[in-house]
């Protein structure tokens, strides 16, 4: 038998102080890649699970900089539709904003803001401009059967621009005419709409992950089932990018399915993932992969390693990965087994562009579930993707009814509950200040840096106690 190589976990090492050359930890950056084209203000990512990422979850996590990708736990129709919530939740202009028939009651007006959680509408007649409708035109208005026509805003008396106006010049037309909307037109028909709301969200959130049109970024996560058909969709909707995720995606299947994609999609982004060795990064990379995704069991609610047998601790799989990621410039992200904040700053230098976690975003007011009393603390329920209950759940929603029997599905995770942890924007707060730390300690500026210069020491059980607070040590 050849010799069996050690493997660890973040907590078997600690990275070595090294000099630095920050005045204020407040210096160090923290921008990177999730994949070849897709760059990020922070290295944080929220997990593809059904009880971490939706639309809100992404909304918040692009907000401060990283990045949401979307579960494809539901139909390809409402995962679409929580991407298109994302993108248009706030941007530099509303490229399709949603209009309506001067035909149309206040009432059935009414009903259209509310389903797509916007505060005005504008009036058309096909593509043409007639007026627009705002919450203030039916604020005292009891009879909710008169057509729009008879208390809209007529585009006679609205203030207008054309569809190529800058941003800076749409900002001083607002201000001088003290307006809340400015619908685009070209040639009399509605090409866009910018809105002061939006205008204030970028200026609230100036560190906010945006493309090209200023909407926030999104991913949304696909399998090897219905890959082509949930793609596209997915496309159509603008997803930024999409991760080919599976339990072991080094596998032939993964491989023809990549293939794929980028030969139908060759405009969009790739993550693939999940795999823990050099020769499954090799492999990927040659398909096509755009950026990997790293880890095999070292989630809180994954059981893969007890039930299989198989996998590589956190800590050198992200190494493994890395060495041959880095010779393609192909990011690299590392999935699961961070339990504390300075476990990141052990990833990244460790070689991964980012981090991708459902256990640190779980819990928080913006993951998907009810809060739960119990003992008199709140949880949040955290299901593993693999687990009895998420496929449980799964399985009642295809169907629309109460399933009781057992599911033919081989269970790989659990479900568990998680302490509430607040929002989403604290969170991220706290994860980054612990990362700029990290690279202050580090002797670097930025991550890249912080790579380069990446020292480690493996430590034992009894230097892990040490490395405790009292508190965390009595919890042990």
């Amino acid at each position: 038998m050849k010799d069996i190589p050690l493997a660890l976990t973040y907590s078997d090492v600690l990275l070595v102080p090294k000099r630095t050359p920050l005045n204020s930890r407040s210096e160090a950056n923290v921008k990177t890649k999730f994949t070849k084209n897709i760059s990020l203000n922070i290295p944080l990512v929220s997990a593809n699970m059904a009880t971490v990422t939706e639309h809100k979850m992404a909304i918040a996590l692009a907000r401060e900089g990283g990045l949401g990708v979307i579960h494809q736990f539901s139909s390809i129709e409402e995962q679409a539709e929580e991407v298109k919530k994302v993108k248009r939740s706030t941007s530099y202009i509303i490229e399709h904003p949603v209009a309506v028939s001067p035909a149309v009651t206040i009432g059935e007006a009414v009903k259209v803001m509310e389903k797509e959680n916007v505060t005005s509408l504008l009036v058309s007649i096909g593509e043409e401009l007639v007026g627009i409708f705002t919450a203030k035109d039916y604020l005292f208005e009891t009879d909710l059967t008169k057509s729009i026509a008879s208390v809209m805003t007529p585009k006679g008396q609205l203030i207008i621009a054309s569809s190529g106006i800058q941003l800076e010049e749409a900002k001083k037309i607002l201000q001088e005419h003290k307006i809340e909307k400015l619908p685009l037109v070209e040639n009399g028909r509605i090409r866009g709409l910018i809105t002061t709301k939006d205008i204030k969200k970028l200026e609230y959130w100036p560190q906010s992950c945006r493309d090209a049109k200023g909407r926030l970024k999104v991913g949304a996560a696909i399998g090897v089932k219905d890959t082509l058909e949930r793609a596209a969709a997915l496309a159509e909707a603008g997803v930024d990018v999409l991760v080919l995720d599976t339990a072991h995606a080094h596998s032939d299947l993964v491989i023809q399915r990549l293939k794929e994609l980028k030969q139908k999609f060759p405009f969009l982004e790739v993550m693939v993932g999940n795999i823990a060795t050099g020769e499954a990064a090799r492999d990927l990379i040659e398909a096509g992969a755009d950026g990997l995704k790293v880890g095999i069991g070292p989630s809180p609610v994954c059981t893969t390693r007890i039930i299989s047998g198989s996998g590589v601790p956190q800590f050198t799989a992200v190494l493994n990965v890395s060495e041959v990621a880095k010779k393609y410039n192909i990011p690299v992200c590392a999935d699961g087994g961070i339990k504390y904040p300075g476990d990141v700053t052990k990833a990244l230098a460790a070689g991964a562009s980012s981090i991708f976690s459902g256990n640190l975003f779980a819990g928080t007011d913006e993951s998907p579930g009810m809060i739960l009393m119990k003992d008199g603390r709140r949880y949040k329920k955290y299901m593993g993707s693999a687990s009895y209950d998420s496929s449980h759940e799964r399985k009642e929603h295809q169907f629309h009814r109460k399933v009781k029997e057992k599911i033919d599905v081989f269970v790989e995770g659990v479900s568990i509950l998680v302490d509430y942890k607040g929002s989403v924007e604290e969170v991220a707060k706290s994860l980054i200040k612990g990362l700029k730390s990290g690279l202050s300690y580090g002797g670097a500026r930025d991550i890249r840096e912080l790579q380069e210069k990446a020292e480690f020491v493996r430590i034992t059980n009894a230097g892990w106690q040490e490395s405790l607070s009292r508190g965390e040590k009595l919890s042990e």
